[in-house]
């Protein structure tokens, strides 16, 4: 890999003599190492008619996903927030990658993960049907009592008690 005053010279050589196989020759006298392909050279010239300078310039990279597309998955996102990002490339007709990346980067948004912090023992069936006589007897006495309840969280529970954790995401 040439150096950029090695770029630079070679340029220079090819400007004076018009000629790669002079430059090549230059190059290996002067640098005491094999000289770089006609090619490079080329590229080299090229690139510094075009922008004055033999050093290494940025690619353009993949272009960023546009304002209105982020807005658009936001939208989606909100309306719905249980739909898969598969579902919503096929809705929006965008790759899922790219719905992934805008939720992950742009919106600082991660699936939540399901994680069981309770078991259930064979102690807790006796206080769960007397806690659900209580409720029934409340609610024949105050027919409004579950309006002042709020349910926050809801499982879906197996008859062997496994819950399959994997599918839980949100």
């Amino acid at each position: 890999m040439a150096t950029v005053q090695e770029k630079a010279m070679c340029v220079l050589w090819f400007f004076e003599t018009k000629s790669v196989i002079t430059t090549q020759r230059r190059f290996r006298t002067t640098c005491k190492k094999d000289p770089p392909s006609d090619n490079s050279i080329r590229r080299w010239l090229t690139q510094f008619q075009e922008t004055g300078s033999v050093l290494h310039r940025k690619g353009e990279g993949r272009p960023s996903t546009s304002q209105e597309n982020v807005d658009r998955i936001q939208e989606t996102f909100t309306r719905s927030p249980r739909k898969s990002t598969r579902q919503a490339a096929v809705q929006l007709h965008m790759p899922h990658t790219t719905i992934w990346n805008v939720l992950h980067n742009r919106l600082h948004l991660n699936a939540y993960k399901v994680q069981i912090v309770q078991d259930l023992h064979p102690n807790d069936k006796p206080r769960r049907f007397e806690f659900a006589e209580q409720i029934l007897t409340r609610i024949e006495d105050d027919e409004n009592y579950l309006r002042k309840w709020f349910f926050s969280d809801e499982s879906t529970f197996h008859m062997p008690g496994k819950v399959n954790k994997h599918n839980c995401r949100i």
